[in-house]
């Protein structure tokens, strides 16, 4: 979590360097975040140690209400910032996994969550306070976050982790060029959240695609693209906080490989 906040200049987040998208939070508000998640990422990963039952799902319900206290330790840190709801969520599963079951961890993920998607958002006409991944779901019919853990977190295992294994110059570099290859697949729910528009996808994408096309970080064309990117989110107040929280799961699988960036 800290190593994905102190990556920068990152487009339409918080870094060291700026805010411009997130004027209620700055990076010192993700250090408290995130320290302040410490037990609760030791009280998942104890749980997962613990678990002797056949079934994994019943993993999962161990691991909700310990979620839902994580939040609340979360905003009294943040003064009632989100800065790490979605990642309480990801981050907490995988962590439990690999505790159940270091070498199997995204299987272990995906027998926990088994009908996750048809459980908690087909419920949601019933719901008054929609979050803004369930309004999504009703409009939109995109699953979010929980469609992606329920299939094992495809983004990161197919797209994040393969990228990163590839990169190449600086650590700052290449968690940033991965950042960016994530968010260029992801239907990223703060784009369509921020923009009110789920065409901002098509936009944004096209604009990534670009700029890998033209060389990413290692070209002056594809260093010009990505200003123009980081100004468009900037000047719209877009924010990628869904891809954030993959490069997250996706430094978080690779320091479990052993991969070295």
């Amino acid at each position: 979590m800290l190593y994905e906040v102190v990556v920068n200049p990152k487009p339409g987040l918080v870094d060291p360097t700026q805010h411009q998208s997130h004027g209620d939070m700055d990076v010192f508000t993700f250090i408290d975040s995130s320290l302040s998640l410490s037990d609760y990422f030791y009280e998942v990963y104890e749980t997962g140690a613990n678990f002797r039952d056949a079934d994994l799902t019943e993993l999962f319900k161990l691991l909700r209400p310990i979620g839902v206290q994580a939040e609340k330790t979360m905003f009294e840190a943040t003064r009632g910032v989100n800065t790490h709801k979605g990642v309480i969520f990801s981050l907490g599963i995988l962590v439990a996994a690999a505790a159940y079951s270091p070498d199997s961890i995204i299987e272990t993920t995906k027998k926990m969550l088994v009908g996750l998607t048809k459980t908690d958002l087909l419920q949601v006409t019933e719901k008054t306070n929609l979050t803004a991944g369930e309004r999504q779901f009703l409009e939109y019919g995109f699953t979010g976050v929980r469609g992606e853990a329920e299939a094992g977190f495809p983004i990161v295992t197919e797209i994040g982790l393969a990228f990163l294994r590839e990169t190449r110059g600086d650590r700052n570099q290449r968690l940033l060029d991965t950042l960016l290859k994530i968010s260029e697949f992801l239907p990223d729910s703060n784009l369509i959240k921020r923009s009110g528009d789920p065409e901002i996808l098509t936009v944004y994408h096209k604009m990534v695609e670009l700029y890998f096309s033209l060389g990413g970080s290692e070209t002056e064309l594809g260093r010009r693209q990505f200003e123009r990117l980081r100004q468009k989110l900037a000047i719209h107040k877009l924010s990628l906080g869904g891809s954030a929280d993959m490069l997250i799961i996706t430094i978080f699988l690779a320091l479990q490989e052993g991969l070295d960036f």
